[in-house]
């Protein structure tokens, strides 16, 4: 398959590669990464591809890396992707019912997306709120304190604007 990344995008990686010596094109990776999988909704086998001969390094060093972060994503994933923080902290304040209780609002469980494609559902590490827990992450907001309540507003909302659009 022939990737071919929008101009924008293209300009982009190539204002980001010129940030790092031309002997460590690699340095640029993540940062590429990010802006590809914006433009691709996710980092498909050939996109990882297309960034390696961009970039001028093997596939397995992108593979390593799109595989190992979080942030990155291997599979499609919905317009709103949630991100539920389940480590110690969190699981002590209830991040299990909240996943428990998004899996059967949502009818997915961890790593699935709705069959509208709005809503995938993933646990994380550490997202540094812990004082705020249950907690999780979609997009770049925090939703804090989670109850019910507050998830079922959440989902609502997203799902209202989804409409809108």
């Amino acid at each position: 398959m022939n990737i071919q990344f929008s101009q924008e995008s293209m300009s982009e990686i190539q204002r980001i590669i010129g940030q790092y010596p031309s002997e460590r094109k690699k340095s640029a990776l993540l940062p590429v990464l990010h802006i590809v999988q914006k433009e691709s909704n996710y980092l498909s086998v050939d996109v990882m591809d297309k960034v390696a001969e961009i970039l001028e390094i093997k596939p397995i060093e992108v593979y390593e890396v799109a595989t190992f972060y979080s942030m990155y994503h291997t599979k499609p994933v919905g317009k709103y992707l949630i991100e539920v923080c389940h480590t110690g902290p969190c699981m002590i304040c209830g991040a299990e019912k909240t996943v428990e209780y998004l899996e059967s609002k949502l009818g997915i469980k961890v790593g699935e997306t709705t069959s509208d494609g709005l809503f995938t559902l993933k646990t994380v590490e550490c997202l540094g709120a812990c004082g705020y827990a249950p907690m999780f992450q979609m997009g770049e907001q925090y939703y804090e304190h989670l109850t019910k309540d507050k998830i079922d507003e959440i989902i609502i909302q997203c799902t209202i604007s989804s409409n809108d659009n």
